[in-house]
């Protein structure tokens, strides 16, 4: 005998509900301050579209229940010259008005203070930021297909792999070696966009112990697949034996070893450098990570002395031919004798 569609569909509903229940909603669950505040947002922006949804879905129901055909409603209310009511008018505009206004003002609010670029005012919600603290400086390039962090004030770098203490806020500066990319560790904040030439910044910060997931969540070739990384939530202690790790069995990374590094490769291995070139980021910032590239913020800058020489001198050829004086700009004749 054959299984209803019925039973089968609500089976594999039963199934699905169940299996979900096994997966983590990360970007309702986060383990960071910045990315549960997004979450939140998340949670507050579609119950008050569900306060305009549900209701109208309702209604079209019960509508279409009350005046189907052969009901006594439909014979009973049947009225073909309406035409227009003040107060369902009312209704179907007030409701959806006041939804947009709070939607509105809840995202420009959201806006301003999840701005990525601005510092952390608080550690969580229940904790404020200590006066004294100091962020952590993670300068991030994103390569053909893995991701390279840099840690100037600690002097490591790592590929594919990045730490950070738990509560301690994290200065994010971004770009990329060729494509254009984007940043994303879904417990910690919402994605940033890489882009060679421009640097780009994100403040976050980790709240819990663990290993999360990081990855590039904007296509950029064969390798995208492949390009993620682990970040460790660390106490003060573990991340001291983290950087010490990498101090004691990684090379140096200089502009030789970048280049290298930079190369297209897919799933690179996780590699620690021990020691990293005073101004690398920089450099590969502006476009000059090679020996004898000029870099792009030197260019820009000969470009504008070019351009305020070119200008000063239209200016004072202009000042010249206004002051030269002829025989016509003179209220008397200079040829006539005394």
């Amino acid at each position: 005998m054959r299984t209803p569609t019925f039973f089968r569909f609500a089976t594999l509903l039963t199934l699905a509900a169940g299996l979900s229940g096994c997966s983590k909603l990360v970007v309702l669950n986060p383990a960071g301050d910045v990315a549960a505040q997004q979450g939140d947002l998340v949670v507050v922006a579609t119950l008050l579209m569900l306060l305009i949804i549900v209701p109208v879905i309702v209604v079209t129901l019960l509508f279409a229940w009350r005046y189907r055909q052969g009901s006594r409603h439909a014979e009973a209310d049947y009225a073909p010259d309406w035409h227009h009511s003040i107060k369902l008018e009312l209704v179907i505009w007030a409701a959806p008005l006041m939804i947009v206004i709070a939607l509105g003002a809840i995202t420009w609010i959201s806006t301003h203070k999840l701005d990525p670029y601005r510092p952390l005012d608080r550690i969580s919600a229940g904790k404020a930021l200590p006066a004294n603290v100091k962020p952590l400086v993670v300068e991030v390039v994103s390569l053909d297909w893995k991701w390279l962090f840099v840690m100037p004030e600690l002097g490591i770098a790592t590929v594919n792999e990045l730490a950070a203490p738990v509560d301690r806020p994290i200065h994010f500066k971004l770009s990329s070696s060729t494509t254009m990319n984007a940043f994303y560790v879904p417990d910690l904040a919402g994605m940033i966009y890489t882009m060679p030439g421009m640097q780009t910044e994100l403040n976050a910060v980790i709240n819990r112990p663990g290993v999360y997931r990081g990855m590039s969540s904007h296509y950029s070739g064969s390798g995208f697949s492949g390009m993620t990384f682990r970040f460790h939530g660390l106490s003060e202690q573990d991340f001291a034996q983290w950087v010490a790790r990498a101090k004691a069995e990684g090379p140096a990374l200089n502009r030789a070893s970048y280049l290298t590094l930079a190369r297209p490769s897919e799933r690179h291995p996780v590699e620690r450098f021990s020691s990293v070139e005073d101004g690398l980021f920089d450099r590969v910032v502006n476009l000059c990570a090679e020996e004898g590239q000029t870099c792009m913020h030197e260019v820009m800058a000969q470009d504008a002395a070019r351009q305020h020489a070119h200008i000063s001198g239209q200016a004072l050829e202009l000042v010249a031919r206004q002051d030269i004086c002829t025989a016509a700009d003179t209220p008397f004749d200079l040829t006539a004798r005394r």
